[in-house]
Order: structure tokens, then C-alpha cells, then sequence
């Protein structure tokens, strides 16, 4: 199954595409559906009076009302003819794009045999800070203040390693006035850490088409906590905000899995109320045009989108993972930290393309039925970022998003375990946000670099030779650091691979499998050590390397 849905429940009757990149990775849709975004003056009636489409096997099967677009649902016989129909629509002159009815669902990992569901304890330390809540359970709560021993499966955690939430209450614990969309499974708005800061009456749910949102899963629910749970109402937990209004808006269903169409509607939804964010603990399928633009017209009515990184420990700079890849100026990918000041062994990252890890493993908070329980993923990691930036938006208002995002990540506390796996390596720290504190840096500054182009491009032949050996050595005189931009590689994932090292040998990454435009980790000194190296049995494309960076 898909990256995001490893060891998930998912609709049941969903057909799969293989990516080809891990036997594991495939893409799920709804059996016999395409959906299709017509040119102007196109509708799904003129489009089928052409005999040659109807010949595909392909009738029209509902119209999806937008509102600010209409697109449509045609249904096909086969998942054979599905994707020849993909292929034909795709190069109709009618079509702007074609894709099948992807398959979402819920970024948490599988429950611990230990982890089901969590007997609430009374906090276990005594803080005479009066931001502190008097939530009798508070102090299980490592991501919002981890004293290195309340981590709740009891192992030992790095103290100060949390989100800095209760220095940042001294300055705002939040506003109603903030309203923070939950596109998930819905909210259990009657829990009793919950009433008063979930908003139900303008929630919707896109499974059955109700006002409805009430959450029959408890993934939503559990977001919900840690964003919003109330303070200092002598019950159970304490969310990242004491104040916000939640907006439930439900697309996933009881085993977690919805489809595009309910999850573009739903965004348009969120975007027509005009929320201030969106936070989205969820992903799956592959790219759609679709929701890309879903997600663009949010960002043009100035609403930021968090979303998990994925839970498949993969790097998205190379194997992208939606909705958190896609390059709108709203989105902000999130990876999942431990109590111990590590990437989650779980958690998808990207150098490039994920911006900030949060606390997302072992996290206690609120589910349905009044419950709470401890879940992992990166779905628990995205509502700690909604909740630190739901904070500054009711102290600051709405910002750029550019400025946003750079404050968000320049402000969060270096990680050295973290180091190529988010943009600046490091946590999520609300009060460094709310005061814009901008801890210093080693190594390179992201606005430092200068691409030098190489005398001769280093590539391999195209296709390249199995027992493939082939190493060179780079020196820029003067360069404190180096980093290699890759401008594509086609390469036999795992096996065959090209190794990136420095002066002494020492391997910083290797580069396998395919994608395009990639820039390596840096390197300390002047000399990088490049080296090309495949087995005897499955030859592709290459690589070709024809510039680097440097500092």
C-alpha cells in the first residue's frame, strides 16, 4: 500500500497502481473512477457526443460542484481500461488533467501493544510556573514540557526537548478568534476537553454528506487535543492552544481512508469559511492536479496548510508524499521528533522539502467517546506546528506566507539528529516563534551558496554498464562547504548508486533510485569525493552531475 497507509485500515475495495520504487509503494484510488477538469466552454454532455471516447469504455458519472470550480467523475469498466483511458484523456485537447479518484488516509502508525489506551495519571511533577495547567494528566505530556521522565511509556527522554509551551504562555495561550480547520475522520465535539473550543456548528462531514462532523475513528479527535484541549479544567489533558476555535471538517471515514473528491471539497469548505489554517495529519495517492489547486486557492486567500511528512521513513526530496510535497507557498511538511531529541524511526524527512519536526511519538490526547490515548505518527507531530502557529497568529495575526514559514523555521531549536532531514534541522519552539529569537547556526548559510558549474560533467553512460566502478575527486580551493546537485538520476533504488564523500572518505549520502534536480547534504572543506557504483542486474538510465554548490 501506499507509504502513508503502511499497517493502516483503508477502504476496503480500493485498487492499486505500483510505483515501481518499493514493492511496498503503491497507489491507492476507488475502483472505475476518473476525475476530470474540462477546458472552458468543455462538459462532461459535449465531451461524450465524441464517439472515439465513449469506445473507451468511459460514461459520465457525476458532477463535482465547486465552489470555485466544477470538475467531473467518469466511471470506467476496468482497471485495465482505467489506466488506458488515463493515458488517452490525458492527451485530449478537451482535458486539462485526468486522474483517478485517489485513496487518503491517516498518518499514524499502529498502536503499541502497551499504548492502547492510556490510564490518566495525575501529573508527575510540581510546577510552581503559573502557565502551568492544572489538567490532572499535564505532565504525561512530553511534547509540550519534557522533563526527560514523562515521557508516558516510561522511557527517558531529553529534558527540554518539547515545543517550549509554557514560556510561550506567558505571552498568548491562544484566541478564539483563531479558527483552525481539522480536515480529518471529525471531531468528537462533545468530548469535555474539547467543548467550548470546537466550533460544530459550521463543521461538515464530505463521508455523508451531513453537517454532522462528529468523529467515529478518534485520529481527529486526537489532533483536536493537541491543538486546542482546554486548560485548566481539572480534566485530563491540555492542548498547545487554551483558546482557538475548532472547525471539524470530516472526510475521512471510520477506517480512516477518503477519497480526493471529499478531500478537494473539503478544502474548498475551509477555504470558503475562510479559515486561518489548516491542519492535515493525513496523505496518500499520488500527485492530483486536482488538489494542488484545492490546496493553491487556499494559499491565495492567505490560509497556511500543515501537513505530515508520511510515516514511511523514506526522504521526500527523492520519493515524494502528498499532500505534504506539493510546492504551494502555504504548506508546511512536518516530521515526527521523539522525547529523546530523535527523528521518530518512522518519520518520512526531506533536506529540502520538509520544513520543521515536532513531538510525534507516544503523544497522549483526547479521542472519541471522551476518551484519550497515545498515538504515534506524523499526524501527531502536524498539530503541535498547527498549535505553536495558531498561538502566533492570535498574538500577530495572519503573516505572508514566506514570512511565516521562515519564522517557523528559523526560529526552531537545532537538532544535531536532525541534520539533512529537515530545511533547518531542527524543533518546532513556540516562545522562539512568539518573540522571533533566532538561534544561532553552524555550517552553511542557506542564502550563502554559489553554483559552480564543472569542467566536465560527471555522468555515467545512458543506459550505464552493470559492475559499474567509477570514482572522482573535486577540489574548490577556498570552499568551507560543498554540496552536489544531481541534475538527474535514473538508478536501480538500493542497489545502484552513486556515493557522495568527503576528503578523508567518509560517506555522507548515497544517491539511488530516481528523480530529478536533487542537491545533496553539504560537506565540510574544499573536496568532494564522488562515486558511481552498480551491480549485474538491472541497468537504467544514470545519473548526470553538472554543477555543485558552494560556501
Amino acid at each position: 500500500m501506499n507509504k502513508l497507509l503502511l499497517g493502516m485500515a483503508t477502504i476496503a475495495m480500493g485498487s492499486v497502481i505500483t510505483t515501481g520504487l518499493k514493492a511496498a509503494e503503491v497507489i491507492r484510488y476507488v475502483p472505475g473512477e476518473i476525475i476530470v477538469k474540462f477546458k472552458p466552454g468543455i462538459n462532461a454532455k459535449s465531451f461524450f457526443q465524441n464517439k472515439s471516447i465513449t469506445s473507451l469504455g468511459l460514461a459520465p458519472k457525476r458532477e463535482i460542484k465547486l465552489t470555485y470550480q466544477s470538475l467531473n467523475v467518469l466511471s470506467v469498466e476496468s482497471d485495465k481500461s482505467l489506466q488506458s483511458a488515463l493515458a488517452i484523456l490525458k492527451n485530449n485537447s478537451d482535458v486539462v488533467y485526468a486522474e483517478p479518484n485517489f485513496i487518503y488516509s491517516i498518518a499514524v502508525m499502529p498502536k503499541e501493544k502497551s499504548a492502547i489506551t492510556k490510564k490518566l495519571e495525575k501529573s508527575p511533577f510540581v510546577d510552581l510556573n503559573t502557565a502551568t495547567p492544572d489538567d490532572p494528566s499535564f505532565g504525561q505530556l512530553w511534547g509540550i514540557r519534557n522533563t526527560g521522565s514523562n515521557e508516558p511509556q516510561g522511557k527517558a527522554g531529553i529534558e527540554g526537548a518539547d515545543v517550549n509551551a509554557l514560556k510561550a504562555w506567558d505571552i498568548t495561550r491562544g484566541s478564539h478568534a483563531v479558527r483552525i480547520a481539522i480536515i480529518d475522520t471529525g471531531v468528537d465535539y462533545t468530548h469535555p476537553d474539547l467543548k467550548g473550543n470546537v466550533d460544530s456548528e459550521h463543521g461538515f462531514n464530505f463521508v455523508n454528506n451531513t453537517k454532522d462532523a462528529m468523529d467515529d475513528h478518534g485520529h481527529g479527535t486526537h489532533c483536536a487535543g493537541t491543538i486546542g484541549a482546554i486548560h485548566d479544567n481539572k480534566v485530563g489533558v491540555a492542548g498547545v492552544m487554551a483558546e482557538v476555535t475548532i472547525i471539524p471538517i470530516k472526510f475521512l471515514d471510520s477506517t480512516g481512508s477518503g477519497s480526493l473528491e471529499s478531500a478537494v471539497k473539503a478544502i474548498d469548505y475551509a477555504t470558503e469559511l475562510n479559515v486561518d489554517l489548516m491542519s492535515n495529519s493525513w496523505g496518500g495517492g499520488g500527485r492530483s492536479e486536482a488538489l494542488f489547486e484545492a490546496i493553491k486557492r487556499a494559499s491565495d486567500k492567505g490560509i497556511i496548510f500543515t501537513a505530515a511528512a508520511g510515516n514511511s521513513t523514506s526522504n521526500n526530496d527523492t520519493t515524494p508524499s502528498y499532500p505534504a510535497s506539493y510546492e504551494s507557498p502555504n504548506v508546511i511538511s512536518v516530521a515526527a521528533l521523539t522525547a529523546q531529541n530523535d527523528l521518530a524511526y518512522f518519520s518520512s524527512y526531506g533536506r529540502n522539502s520538509v520544513h520543521i519536526a515536532a513531538p510525534g511519538h507516544n503523544i497522549l490526547s483526547t479521542v472519541k467517546g471522551g476518551g484519550y490515548e497515545i498515538m504515534s505518527g506524523t499526524s501527531m507531530a502536524t498539530p503541535h506546528v498547527s498549535g505553536v502557529l495558531g498561538l502566533l497568529l492570535a498574538k500577530e495575526g495572519r503573516l505572508p506566507h514566506e514570512v511565516m514559514k521562515a519564522r517557523l523555521t528559523m526560529t526552531g531549536v537545532p537538532v544535531t539528529a536532525l541534520r539533512g532531514k529537515t530545511q533547518t534541522a531542527s524543533r518546532i519552539d513556540a516562545y522562539n516563534l512568539l518573540t522571533d529569537t533566532r538561534p544561532e547556526r553552524s555550517g552553511p548559510q542557506n542564502d550563502q551558496w554559489r553554483t559552480v558549474k564543472l569542467d566536465q560533467a560527471f555522468e555515467s553512460e545512458h543506459p550505464y554498464k552493470e559492475n559499474s566502478a567509477v570514482k572522482t575527486v573535486y577540489q574548490f580551493h577556498g570552499a568551507k562547504y560543498v554540496r552536489v546537485k544531481v541534475e538527474k538520476f535514473d538508478l536501480e533504488s538500493g542497489y545502484d548508486y552513486v556515493r557522495i564523500a568527503d576528503r578523508a572518505g567518509n560517506t555522507l549520502e548515497k544517491v539511488s533510485g530516481t528523480g530529478e534536480n536533487y542537491t545533496t547534504d553539504f560537506i565540510e572543506g574544499d573536496t568532494v569525493e564522488l562515486n558511481f557504483v552498480s551491480d549485474r542486474s538491472v541497468n537504467k538510465w544514470g545519473f548526470k552531475i553538472v554543477a555543485v554548490e558552494v560556501q
